[in-house]
């Protein structure tokens, strides 16, 4: 019998497609206390401590929450 391994698959997809628009309000409230200048478009100008800041707020309120 020939064993099969099934790789698991991040695709990052949204379980609720209305929470799209929630989650980016909570990223740009959380990139203002952090005082980074997010865009609504593409923001490849940041730095990886300003785009790690932003991710590290939003990781603890959500685990506060």
């Amino acid at each position: 019998m020939r064993e099969v391994f099934i790789m698991a698959r991040n695709n990052n997809n949204l379980v609720v497609s209305e929470a799209r628009a929630v989650l980016y309000k909570f990223k740009m409230e959380s990139a203002k206390e952090d005082e980074v200048n997010l865009k609504d478009s593409y923001n490849g100008n940041l730095t990886a401590r300003e785009d790690g800041a932003v991710e590290r707020n939003m990781a603890k309120k959500m685990v506060k929450a």
